[in-house]
């Protein structure tokens, strides 16, 4: 299980760092469409979304065989735990920047950093559940849905608040 805990933590590190940088990946490529399918695009909420999103998804593909021995649902676990991470992102900044009536950038850093720890963390609760390891094929349907989702709208985006630059 130590093996577990220290992939676990790796990955919130992964993904501090990799989300952190990928804000910055399109403006750097240039606006290459392919950088921009999985970092933002823009400074929509439903772009800051992928910072979580895909870092979490890419740690997931390193487990290893010996790792889903050790727990079957860490996969599962990984993935449901980077949808509350990433599903966090609008409830708490809509809700901050509802009660203040602005957002600001550092409590928007804030939850980033949150919501990725949220996800390891769900996952390290969820690794040995069951429940999760039943539904996996659930949470791997919703994972290919949210993939298409993200590919879709960063380039035909929704005219709702969520898709509109803050």
């Amino acid at each position: 299980m130590k093996k577990i805990h220290l992939y676990l933590i790796s990955g919130f590190i992964f993904t501090a760092v990799f989300g952190t940088l990928s804000h910055f990946f399109y403006g750097w490529s240039d606006g290459n469409p392919l950088i921009g399918l999985i970092s933002p695009v823009n400074e929509s909420t439903w772009e800051h979304m992928k910072l979580v999103f895909f870092p979490v998804l890419i740690w997931s593909f390193f487990i290893t065989g010996s790792d889903s021995k050790l727990s079957p649902a860490l996969r599962p676990a990984l993935l449901l735990g980077g949808f509350i991470g990433t599903l966090m992102i609008p409830v708490l900044f809509y809700t901050y920047s509802g009660i203040l009536g602005h957002n600001v950038t550092g409590i928007d850093i804030a939850i980033f950093f949150v919501n990725a720890f949220l996800a390891f963390f769900c996952a390290w609760r969820l690794q040995n559940s069951r429940i999760i390891y039943q539904k996996r094929t659930v949470i791997y349907i919703l994972t290919v849905l949210f993939l298409v989702l993200f590919i879709l709208f960063t380039f035909l985006p929704p005219d709702i608040g969520l898709f509109a630059e803050p």
